[in-house]
Parts: C-alpha cells; sequence; structure tokens
C-alpha cells in the first residue's frame, strides 16, 4: 500500500491559523482535492509548488475576517463576573467562619508582624537622612598600630582642622567637637542639666541645622550659645528666648543667640540640646588649651564636608599619611580616614583596618525575619484551602461542566484569596497601631504608621496584593485542575499524595519557629553569661556624682568628712573619669624586659586614696593606696591585664615609667570590665592625683535606706554646691545598659518569635479542626468498637507531634550554624549547649500537643451516635 501523499503541513498550519473559523473547512477540504488531483497529473512536486500559490491566493482579508459570535462572550475580568466571584468570596467567608477566622487573623499578624518590621527597617535606613549635606559629610577617624593589633578610633587631634582647611581644597568645612557631654544650665533661678556639643561656627551650616530665630553665625561671638526648641521652652515658655542670659556651669555667663529645631530621634545628634562656641571651651579648659596644636593628644570629634565631585575615598587617600608625614611621627602609626555618615549607623565595626558591618547586620535579619513569618501566616492560608478541597470539588466540577475555562476557576479563587487579604490588610493596619507604643519601647524607636503618605498606601496595598497572590496562587491552581467527570460520578478522591505539601509546609513553619525559640534562648543566654561575669569591684549602692562645676573642686577633705559623718557614706572618694568607661589611653609606658620595637596601649586612670576601699576593688598581690605612705604619689597600681601584658614575675617593687616620671608598683587588682562586658579588659594602671579629677564616687550605707542616705547627701551637697541640683547615678544602672544593644534586639527576637509561634499554632490548630472534621465517621466507629479517648488523641495527635520532630531536627543545625557565626563577634561569649536545641524542641512539641489536644479530645468526646449520623 502506497503512502498517502499530503501537502506540506505546516502550510496547512498557517491556514488553520489565519483563516477564519466559519471559512476554514471549506477553503482547506478545496485546496486539499486540488491537491490530489494535480499530485496524479503533473506529479507531486508539481502539485507542491501550485498549494505554495494557491494557499497565498486565499490569504486575503475577506477569508482571514472573524464572523460575529451570535453568542455573547463571558470574559474573566467582565465587571459581571467579578462581581460574582466576590459575591462568592463573601458567602464563602460567611458560612466557614472559623476557618476565616483562623486565615484572617493569622494573615492580619503577619502582616502587622511585616508591617513593624518594615517600620523598623526604614527608621533605620534613614538615619541621619534629615541632613541635607547627608552625602557629603563625613567624621574623620584614624586606625592605629599596637604591636600589630589595628585599632579604629574617632578621636583625633585638634590641629586636623585647620590643617584640612588650609591645604586640602576637596573639602568645603570642617568643624572640631567635643563628644556630646551633660553640663548644668541656669536661667535665673531654672537650673537644668542638659546635653550638647562644643562646636566651631562651620558646624551649623554642615549639619543644616534649622534655625528657627536669631542668627546661624551666633557661634562667631565665643560667649554665645544655639538652643533647641525644646530647652528654649523649658527655660523661657513663650517668651523670646534671644539675648537672655544662660549661665554654662556655674561660671560663665553666655547670651542666647539662635534657637535651632530639634534634631528627630533618628539623628546622630538628638541628644544635641544645645550649641556652644568651640573657642569658649578652650578658654575654660586647661587639657584643650594645651591640645590646641598637639599633633598627638587625639581626645576631640572632627566632622568635614565634601565639595561637590570628590569622593569620600579619594578624600580619604589623601589625608591618610598626615600625621607620618610630619615631624616626630609616632610608633602607631596613625593612618587618618573619612567615615561617611551614611555609615555612621549602621556601618559602626571595624576589625583588623577595615569596616566590618554593625547594626546593618540586624537590618538584614529583622528583615529577613519579617519576610518569614508573613511566609508562615500565607502557608497557613494555603494549608486551610487545600485541606478543604474536597468541600469544593462538587462546585469546581460543576462550573467546569457549564463551560467554566480553568482560567476563570483560577482567577475566582485568586479573588477570594485578595478578599481575605485586603480584610487581612485592615486588621493589620489595627494590630500595628495598637503594637506601636510597646513596639518603640521595646526598640527604643520612635516609628509611626505613615497614614498621609501616597508611597506606604500604594506599597500597603500592592503588598497586600502580593500576599493575596502568594497565599493563594497554590490552592487556585490546585482546586482549579480537577477533572469535573470524576467528580461529578463522584468517583473523585484526594490522593493520599495530596497531604504531603500540606505536611512539608508545616514542617516549614515549625523549622522557622524553632530556630527562632533556639536563637532567642542563646541570645539571652549571651547577654546573662556577660551579667554573671565578674565586674571586679561592687556596684551595689555604688554612684557616681560628675564634677561639673568649679564649686566641687578643692574641697576633697571637708567633703569627705561631713560626708562620712552624715552616716549615710561608708566611702568617698574621686578619679579621672567614670568606673564604667574607659579612656585615657597611653604608649608612653616601659618597665623592665620591655622590647624596644613594642608600643602596646595601657589605659591610664588618676584617682585619689581612697578609690580602691570607695569602690571595692580586689586587691591580689601587694597593697592599696594609703595616706600613710608619702611616697604613693610616686606609686602605681596594675591591673591584671597589664600584668600578664609586661610579663613580671614579681610585679611589686618594679619600677614602671609613664610620661617621663618613673612610679614604684605597690599592688595588682583584678580586671575591672570599664569598656563593653563582651570584650577582654585592656591592660590598665592607676596613680594617685588630686588634680586630674573629674567624678565623685559614693559608697551608700548599707544600713539606711537609699532614699534617705540620698536626703542626707543631697544637703551635703547643696553646702559645697548651693547654685546646682544634686544629680547622681547609681554604677549598676550604667553598667547595666552597657547590655542595652543586645537586650534591644533580644526582646525584639522574643517579640517577632512570639507571634511566628502563634501564627505557626494557629494554623496547626485549624489543620487539626479539620482532620477531627474529616474523621468525624471513624472516629465514630472507633468508639462503638471499644476505643478510649486517650487513644483516639493519640491517634489525632502523633502525625502532627512527627511534623514537629523533623522541624526539631531540621532547625538544629541551621540554627547552630548562623548562632555559632553570631557568637564569634564576641570575645567573651558563651557556649551552644545540647540542652538549648534540646529545650526549643521540646517546647514546640508540648506547644504543638497543647494546640492539637483541645480538637483532639474534642472529638473524642463526641457521642458515637451522632458521629455515625453526620455521614
Amino acid at each position: 500500500m502506497k503512502p498517502q501523499i499530503k501537502p506540506p503541513q505546516w502550510l496547512d498550519k498557517l491556514l488553520n491559523r489565519l483563516i477564519a473559523p466559519h471559512l476554514r473547512e471549506e477553503i482547506v477540504g478545496d485546496l486539499h482535492e486540488r491537491f490530489a488531483l494535480r499530485a496524479k497529473r503533473l506529479g507531486i512536486n508539481k502539485a507542491r509548488q501550485r498549494y505554495w500559490r494557491d494557499v497565498l491566493t486565499y490569504l486575503r482579508l475577506s477569508n482571514i475576517k472573524r464572523k460575529p459570535s451570535e453568542f455573547p462572550t463571558t470574559y474573566i475580568y467582565s465587571p459581571i463576573m467579578l462581581r460574582n466571584y466576590f459575591k462568592i468570596a463573601f458567602r464563602n467567608l460567611l458560612k466557614h467562619k472559623g476557618y476565616s477566622f483562623i486565615n484572617i487573623f493569622g494573615l492580619a499578624t503577619g502582616m502587622a508582624v511585616a508591617m513593624l518590621i518594615g517600620l523598623w527597617v526604614w527608621d533605620e535606613l534613614s538615619f541621619n537622612k534629615n541632613h541635607k549635606n547627608y552625602d557629603r559629610i563625613a567624621q574623620v577617624w584614624q586606625f592605629v598600630n599596637f604591636d600589630g593589633t589595628i585599632s579604629s578610633y574617632n578621636s583625633v587631634p585638634i590641629p586636623m582642622a585647620e590643617e584640612l582647611r588650609a591645604h586640602y581644597p576637596d573639602f568645603q568645612a570642617t568643624s572640631v567637637s567635643t563628644y556630646t557631654r551633660d553640663v548644668i544650665l541656669a536661667a535665673g533661678d531654672k537650673k537644668l542639666t542638659k546635653s550638647g556639643n562644643y562646636v566651631q561656627p562651620d558646624f551649623i551650616d554642615m549639619m543644616s541645622f534649622n534655625i528657627l530665630a536669631g542668627s546661624r553665625d551666633g557661634l562667631k561671638d565665643v560667649h554665645s550659645i544655639l538652643l533647641s526648641e525644646s530647652l528654649a521652652k523649658a527655660f523661657f515658655g513663650s517668651e523670646n528666648p534671644l539675648n537672655k542670659i544662660i549661665r554654662m556651669g556655674n561660671k560663665t555667663d553666655v547670651k542666647v543667640t539662635g534657637v535651632y529645631e530639634d534634631m528627630p530621634y533618628n539623628s546622630a545628634f538628638r541628644e544635641v540640646l544645645f550649641l556652644a562656641p568651640w573657642d569658649l571651651f578652650v578658654a575654660n579648659d586647661g587639657y584643650a588649651k594645651r591640645a590646641s596644636d598637639q599633633w598627638d593628644e587625639n581626645s576631640f570629634q572632627l566632622f568635614a564636608q565634601l565639595k561637590e565631585g570628590p569622593s569620600v575615598e579619594s578624600a580619604s587617600a589623601k589625608i591618610k599619611d598626615i600625621r607620618m608625614k610630619r615631624a616626630d611621627p609616632p610608633k602607631y602609626k596613625p593612618a587618618f580616614f573619612l567615615h561617611p555618615m551614611n555609615q555612621w549607623h549602621l556601618y559602626t565595626d571595624f576589625k583588623d583596618g577595615k569596616n566590618a558591618g554593625g547594626i546593618v547586620y540586624f537590618v538584614w535579619l529583622f528583615g529577613i525575619i519579617g519576610v518569614f513569618v508573613l511566609l508562615l501566616a500565607c502557608i497557613n492560608f494555603m494549608n486551610l484551602s487545600t485541606a478543604r478541597s474536597e468541600k469544593r470539588a462538587k462546585e469546581v466540577g460543576i462550573r467546569k461542566a457549564v463551560g467554566s475555562i480553568r482560567g476563570q476557576l483560577v482567577f475566582q479563587f485568586l479573588s477570594e484569596s485578595l478578599v481575605i487579604t485586603l480584610i487581612a490588610f485592615v486588621f493589620a493596619l489595627i494590630f500595628t497601631q495598637l503594637a506601636l507604643p510597646l513596639f518603640n519601647e521595646i526598640a527604643d524607636k520612635r516609628v509611626a504608621i505613615l497614614w498621609s503618605n501616597p508611597l506606604f498606601w500604594l506599597f500597603g496595598l500592592g503588598f497586600s496584593a502580593l500576599t493575596g497572590l502568594i497565599a493563594g496562587s497554590y490552592p487556585a491552581l490546585y482546586l482549579s485542575s480537577f477533572q469535573p467527570i470524576k467528580v461529578l460520578k463522584g468517583t473523585f478522591k484526594v490522593s493520599r499524595l495530596a497531604s504531603v505539601p500540606r505536611k512539608a509546609l508545616v514542617v516549614f513553619q515549625f523549622t522557622v519557629s524553632i530556630t527562632l525559640m533556639i536563637g532567642i534562648i542563646t541570645v539571652f543566654r549571651q547577654i546573662q553569661h556577660a551579667k554573671n561575669r565578674p565586674a571586679g569591684y561592687e556596684q551595689s549602692r555604688l554612684i557616681e556624682v560628675n564634677m561639673n562645676t568649679p564649686e566641687l573642686y578643692g574641697h576633697y577633705e571637708a567633703m569627705r568628712t561631713d560626708l562620712l559623718n552624715t552616716g549615710a557614706v561608708v566611702g568617698f572618694s574621686q578619679s579621672g573619669g567614670s568606673i564604667t568607661s574607659q579612656y585615657g589611653g597611653t604608649t608612653n609606658v616601659s618597665w623592665k624586659g620591655k622590647s624596644p620595637d613594642s608600643q602596646p596601649l595601657l589605659m591610664a586612670s588618676q584617682v585619689t586614696h581612697d578609690y580602691g576601699k570607695t569602690v571595692g576593688w580586689k586587691v591580689i598581690r601587694g597593697r592599696d593606696f594609703s595616706k600613710d605612705f608619702s611616697t604613693d604619689s610616686s606609686a602605681l597600681i596594675i591591673n591584671e591585664a597589664a600584668l600578664q601584658l609586661m610579663g613580671l614575675k614579681e610585679p611589686i617593687g618594679e619600677i614602671v615609667s609613664h610620661n617621663g616620671k618613673a612610679y614604684k608598683v605597690i599592688g595588682v587588682v583584678k580586671n575591672m570590665i570599664r569598656q563593653s562586658p563582651f570584650e577582654p579588659v585592656s591592660p590598665s594602671f592607676f596613680t594617685v592625683n588630686y588634680n586630674a579629677v573629674n567624678v565623685i564616687s559614693l559608697k551608700l550605707a548599707p544600713a539606711l535606706a537609699t532614699h534617705e542616705a540620698l536626703d542626707k547627701v543631697a544637703g551635703v551637697f547643696k553646702k559645697y554646691n548651693p547654685d546646682a541640683p544634686f544629680e547622681y547615678q547609681f554604677v549598676d544602672q550604667v553598667y547595666g545598659r552597657k547590655f542595652s544593644d543586645e537586650e534591644r534586639i533580644g526582646k525584639l527576637s522574643a517579640f517577632f518569635a512570639i507571634l511566628a509561634i502563634f501564627i505557626s499554632c494557629l494554623g496547626l490548630f485549624g489543620l487539626a479542626s479539620f482532620v477531627a472534621e474529616q474523621r468525624t465517621k471513624e472516629i465514630g466507629i472507633r468508639k462503638v468498637l471499644g476505643a478510649t479517648v486517650a487513644g483516639l488523641w493519640q491517634m489525632l495527635s502523633k502525625d502532627f507531634v512527627l511534623l514537629v520532630l523533623i522541624s526539631c531536627f531540621i532547625a538544629a543545625p541551621i540554627a547552630y550554624y548562623f548562632l555559632n557565626n553570631w557568637l564569634q563577634h564576641y570575645d567573651y561569649r558563651t557556649e551552644l549547649s545540647w540542652w538549648i536545641f534540646a529545650a526549643a524542641g521540646l517546647s514546640s512539641i508540648v506547644i504543638a500537643l497543647l494546640t492539637v489536644s483541645y480538637q483532639a479530645i474534642k472529638a473524642a468526646l463526641l457521642n458515637p451516635v451522632k458521629s455515625l449520623k453526620t455521614e
């Protein structure tokens, strides 16, 4: 039998695509008849050539134009169909109130968490952006090399400012500044201790302070001051503050020459409530006066603004070796660089001469947590929608039988999902608004919902639509794939494998939740580990008073005697700086056996004789300072870290030289934590110097109540310093603030983790109720056959417990990997013990059991007669 001869297939496909449907059969049939006759008469090749010509002849507009349909087509997106979709969606919501509540409440919670995290991230990323010159402002930092260890400091020598102005044209403006400090300010009878900076005149325009009254050039007058709007109101109320007199530190009168708008809370200068002239500070501060032309005195900040064009990197390269090119370069080899304003908040960590990140790590971390929490809420929707698929199988079958195409069904289910997400979005806004006060307190923020910002609504609604599409895509595709014949015949059965995706999603939910639980335990354990670290001194009932006024100087013995005579104080001393902070580093120290090439950094502290007894430091070798030894003015006490650095086997009696003066080591004290409790203690030494102190330390008597003791102490201070308020701080509270960043991160993590677990349990509760409903008849039969409530509870719960167990095994290595990397950032850190993972796993199992047990026991307690009637 000869094979049938056919015309070119691709030409037939072209005809079928282009020719109008009502003419297609007639035209193609005629062409095929002609082709068959020509093939017999002229041959196959000739027939094919003529077929080409005939096809082109028929491709006329009259043959291509479609005939209007006698029946109107209902499009997926027609208004009638859209209205129908949404009507069905609302009916389904009302019909299944329990599942609707779980879906909406779960999604709303997830979206609220995502909103809170989004507001937090936005606030972090917009830090300091209120400054107009944000992209061109930088702070001058320096890297220094101490015995091969590269450290970074944001304090530089004062002459650096003039050097940049005079010899580096890339810089538009520079300003030296003190660190933000507390100063007693007085206007008439009103006295307040407020924080501010002493700065040079260029600082105002550089940082784009918004001057509300007065002049931008107000700081050019050495006896002037600029006040923030809030501070001006605190002093003068509704009166005009300009030209009013303020006394600073009980010794200098200045005139108010301007009022500026308070900096926002997400600004590096939010605590700057006044600005005073740098020249005034130099005139009143002996150290600043001496350091004004010293290139190796690094105690002040320097801010700079670049001109348009030069980059921060190129300018940094130019100023890097300014000090090393001058006479007598120091052995610690300072290398200056610019730290741009856009990195001040997020990129604050430096390691080995390079930026090592900072808070930006947590921005990414919480952003990821927000995405995962929202996914958990979406998973609940997917699981409950697909679990209840059998309930809607008949609806899908009927719709397909009467002509619905799959696209229409997908759109219908997606519209139901969008209705749920839009309702959830409204509730999410309410939840967010209600949670903001607590959230702001935990996060130390002042964020708010941007009600009047069109971008917020655009993003919020777009975010809701995206959430609806993510949550509804899988159920829509799954439900619309049902075959109508099987459904309507009653032979449709959900495959046993249909539950596998749901189980996988439940495992994913609890994996995320357990990972967060392990993270929370580790964060708080790391904080507690650092808190349990011996501080090296007694913090209990120890208070400090800053010597902010001249009246507190020169009365050491008299004030000490008066305070001890009150019976409220058992210890009194003075020191150069707080015991909770560390500064005054020096490399100009030598001892027997020290290598000439070694230049380690040691922290120097000046104290009075009674300092050790007052703070309760622990002398482990030698003795404490004592007035019984007149030679103690040339004595020195070192800490354990300094002893280890010096390598002295018998340190007592050894001579240590500092700044050319010889000191005899008389004692060794335990390391005292004065910097971060998560870092090693720096090598330190202490000398007696009554002329270099600025902080008073007091040990309150344990026999008196704290408020009674403070009242007596305040009376003595009023005697010596009548024009200043008595202000103090408890050392244990100040020390506690060293943990604030870690505690804030821990509390935020706990906040989000609790919500993540809640969302996961909400979904688990919904699935458990569905399973119990689905197996109602089976439960009835088992009860009739003698099954106990405990047995039925076990049967219904074991599958869910198994899923949580799988989640535990998946979460453990993931949590270990990320938490181990996080702990490496700390020199003093806890260990990841096995019990942390066990506790998190056991807690998750208990939580899952409690969640599932309600529905399981409820189903097990049903009367089997009623159970068997349900189907």
